[in-house]
């Protein structure tokens, strides 16, 4: 496994890591046992990485990943935790809350729920809009000075933001979407990011399976998951954007892989600096996605790739408009 430092003062993880969200939350049905052999698998194979978010399944994802870690050994992993949403007891979303106070407070419940002494990169999900940045980053460094965390990062924020956090404490990583239908990153936080010598671990390099080869139009989702609510997966937004899926499944196979492989490669090519999150749930989908380690896209690859999925293309926001508005990166 290709390892890469995580900004200029973070820890160095794998070139890929383990998203855990879909084992708990928000893609439908999931199956516990596949879910931790899958992290067993993702950590066998070299992943070191593992993200999560104390809101996934309301704590469930915690405790999943707390019982994997019993088989594994804790020093060898670096565990990301996202914090601050808010959800009722059916799942609804409230909103956020990064007070420091409140910060501290699930702080100590993910230790708890993880049954660790100390969380490795720790971050509010999203901005609130009541609460300065400065004072939300401040009450982590806190953390960080009394051993509980180690480093700070952001999630989905714009470059404003990013400077704003970065003079308060160092911050390691930015974790946001970005994928070949989500390059908005490209603009402005990236080249801030670069600038401050801030790393990107990127979610949604398959956003949610659209771009993986495996979504259908006649493949439905039903109840709590996401894509149910995505506006790229509704009538002719989904037509739309399977097109671009053709024309991407097409460029990979001349190049003998496989569809997903070809978006998560890509995503690897913009820089040793962006780290790919894996959302696999099950260990054939882990398979395929870390095969695309050993994919090596050349000049003339990527424009194809670029060519068959052009920036701009896709049709529909990567989350409904209410979602949106939560996003400091998308202003």
């Amino acid at each position: 496994m290709k390892t890469h430092q995580l900004g200029k003062t973070g820890p160095v993880v794998s070139a890929f890591g383990l998203g855990c969200m879909g084992m708990s939350d928000m893609y439908g049905p999931t199956d516990r046992a596949e879910s931790l052999a899958t992290f067993d698998a993702a950590v066998e194979q070299g992943v070191t990485l593992i993200d999560t978010g104390d809101f996934y399944g309301m704590g469930h994802n915690e405790m999943l990943i707390g019982e994997a870690l019993k088989r594994h050994r804790r020093e060898d992993l670096v565990l990301s935790v996202k914090t601050g949403a808010l959800r009722d007891p059916a799942g609804a979303f409230l909103g956020y809350d990064s007070r420091p106070n409140a910060i501290k407070n699930f702080l100590a419940y993910s230790l708890k729920r993880l049954g660790v002494d100390h969380i490795d990169i720790y971050r509010p999900s999203r901005l609130d809009p009541t609460v300065p940045i400065e004072d939300t980053i401040g009450a982590i460094a806190q953390m960080v000075q009394a051993g509980y965390v180690r480093h700070i990062g952001l999630s989905e924020v714009g470059a404003e933001t990013i400077r704003r956090a970065a003079a308060v404490a160092p911050i390691v990583d930015l974790q946001i979407e970005y994928s070949l239908v989500s390059r908005g990153i490209e603009a402005d936080i990236l080249p801030t990011c670069r600038e401050l010598g801030i790393g990107i671990t990127a979610y949604g390099v398959l956003s949610r399976g659209l771009i993986s080869g495996h979504w259908s139009k006649d493949r439905a989702a039903a109840g709590r998951d996401f894509r149910a609510f995505s506006p790229r997966f509704q009538g002719d937004n989904l037509d739309s954007n399977l097109a671009l899926v053709d024309a991407l499944r097409a460029v990979a196979e001349a190049k003998g892989v496989t569809t997903a492989q070809a978006a998560i490669a890509w995503v690897a090519a913009q820089g040793d600096d962006i780290v790919p999150l894996i959302g696999a749930r099950r260990r054939d989908r882990l398979t395929e996605a870390l095969g695309a380690l050993e994919v090596s896209l050349s000049p003339q690859d990527l424009a194809a790739i670029e060519a068959a999925v052009p920036k701009d293309a896709v049709a529909g926001t990567r989350y409904a408009e209410a979602m949106m508005a939560h996003l400091d990166s998308e202003r």
